[in-house]
């Protein structure tokens, strides 16, 4: 997070969240797509299970490493920003789950007083 003396952390654009978590499976479903090649010729085509890609493609599932090296090969999408856009996806998930963050909020006041 920055920080920048007299102004509200959550006013800077770096610090800023977006509404709804980005999947990176979205990018992944959009790229299929814009080169119209289905979901079932893909998964034939690379040999990945039909209901593996398709929970992916609409955000049910994680996109792994092995998955995102696969992605990158096959469609040259770059597998850092896949497996980054799937870290930031699992943080913004886990910041609205409101009894990990009730547990968080305990676990501050404890380390406060340590």
């Amino acid at each position: 997070m920055i920080n920048i003396k007299g102004v509200d952390p959550r006013m800077i654009a770096n610090n800023l969240m977006p509404f709804e978590p980005f999947h990176p499976g979205e990018l992944i479903k959009e790229e299929l797509e814009y080169r119209e090649i289905s979901q079932r010729t893909f998964a034939l085509k690379f040999d990945v299970s039909y209901p593996m890609l398709n929970e992916i493609l609409n955000g049910k599932r994680s996109v792994s490493t092995d998955f995102a090296l696969l992605i990158e090969a096959a469609l040259g999408l770059n597998a850092d920003l896949l497996v980054k856009i799937q870290t930031s996806y699992n943080l913004q998930m886990a910041k609205k789950d409101k009894k990990l963050c009730s547990r968080l909020a305990k676990i501050r006041k404890i380390a406060a007083v340590l």
